[in-house]
């Protein structure tokens, strides 16, 4: 052990007299502990934040949608396939989309239609997993429903259970379906009228999607919203999530125009730039806690500079050089450093994990979109806040060891 760093660790350790500054140093590392455990969960929490905010928007939606400027996809098919064997891409499926009015009795309520495949449809958007009442095999069967004492066999949707809620309906109870993009007859433009049955019950956890969004068999949509054996768009799904910018721009290149692209990220781009925004101003504001406790490093550093005025001189006279102090005091700077930053990494990983494992901070759901607090604990961003706490401690210490180094023996010699 070289004598710098000896002498170091013993200048950690107090004489009776010099009890004070040894407080001095316990509190700096209890700063630094303190400090980096708190940026530690903060992170891990916003990051559990923005996955399940992503995986609960993408477990609903596809991560690409495909569509043609300006007119509908009759070609669906053909195209599904020739996507499904693009590198990169999981799975695809034709999709109709359209905005009706639900009716049931004096109740009613304006959503979004989605016409899905109930065969390929899963494979995109995970349908079955959010489902309650009903499967999604059952859009492709009729719904035996009894109307004004009459039995008649409907068609099915199936419907978030907010929405059921509001409507007042439950799974085999009639609804009216009404476009407000009707027909011209002789009086005019009149919409268009349906029944259909609901056939299922789904809950996303997210109440825009259980408030406004239906599910019907996509041959039902494309006869309703009189489209034909068209669809409106191709749905898909990629392996990597992370990717699937350059997957969409390389499917766009390879079909040219006038087919389009959209990747998920450019669907809410505001969502996600807003919650990575307030990620980094947590963190910045955090990062300004560690630079507090650097400076407790700092005055620290400094009484014992001053304790230790005679000590330099004596290892000075002794034949010690100036960087040889120099490396004394910035040692003992970067062992405070390093201990709080470890004791902060360790005691904020074990916060990380209670919270994963109990679930004790419990969030309404209506606002947070979950019942708990989400965790999620990445290596990266915890050796990221050790890295930066150390850094930042190091820097802190290099003031009181340079003025540690210039102290004049002789003088100290000569007064003390």
């Amino acid at each position: 052990m070289k004598y710098e760093l000896f002498v170091g660790l013993r200048y950690l350790r107090a004489r009776r007299r010099e009890t004070f500054i040894s407080f001095l140093s316990m509190i700096s590392i209890l700063g630094v502990m303190i400090a980096v455990m708190t940026l530690s969960v903060v992170i891990s929490v916003m990051t559990g934040f923005e996955d399940v905010l992503r995986n609960r928007l993408l477990g609903i939606n596809s991560h690409v949608v495909l569509v043609k400027s300006g007119d509908s996809l009759t070609e669906y098919e053909d195209l599904a396939q020739r996507v499904s064997r693009e590198e990169g891409v999981a799975s695809a499926t034709p999709m109709v989309y359209g905005q009706v009015i639900l009716s049931s009795g004096s109740r009613v309520s304006g959503v979004v239609v989605r016409g899905i495949d109930p065969d390929t449809a899963n494979g995109v958007i995970a349908i079955e997993p959010l489902l309650k009442k009903g499967r999604l095999v059952d859009l492709k069967k009729t719904q035996r429903v009894r109307i004004d004492d009459r039995e008649m066999d409907l068609p099915g949707l199936i419907l978030g259970e907010r929405l059921a809620a509001q409507l007042g309906v439950a799974v085999g109870d009639p609804l009216q379906v009404i476009s407000p993009m009707g027909s011209a007859t002789a009086m005019g433009l009149m919409p268009k009228v349906k029944r259909f049955a609901v056939a299922g019950l789904f809950d996303s956890g997210m109440q825009e999607y259980d408030r406004s969004l239906v599910f019907m068999n996509l041959t039902d949509a494309q006869g309703f919203f009189g489209l034909g054996h068209a669809a409106t768009s191709i749905e898909i799904r990629v392996r990597d999530v992370d990717r699937a910018r350059e997957i969409a721009q390389k499917i766009q290149q390879r079909l040219g125009f006038p087919y389009l692209t959209e990747d998920w990220s450019r669907l809410w781009p505001n969502l996600f730039a807003a919650l990575r925004l307030e990620r980094w101003v947590y963190i910045l504001v955090l990062l300004l806690m560690v630079l507090i406790a650097a400076f407790n490093i700092v005055s620290t550093l400094i009484m014992v500079v001053m304790e230790k005025r005679r000590d330099i001189a004596v290892l000075r006279s002794m034949g010690a050089s100036r960087n040889s102090i120099w490396r004394i005091f910035l040692l003992k700077g970067s062992i405070i450093g390093a201990v709080g930053t470890l004791l902060g990494v360790i005691f904020g990983y074990g916060v990380c994990l209670l919270i994963q494992k109990y679930h004790f901070i419990e969030l309404p759901q209506d606002v947070f979109l979950v019942s708990t607090v989400p965790i999620r604990i990445s290596v990266l961003y915890f050796a990221a806040v050790a890295a930066a706490s150390f850094v930042i401690c190091l820097l802190a210490s290099i003031y009181p060891a340079r003025q540690a180094a210039k102290l004049d023996p002789v003088e100290i010699i000569r007064y003390e």
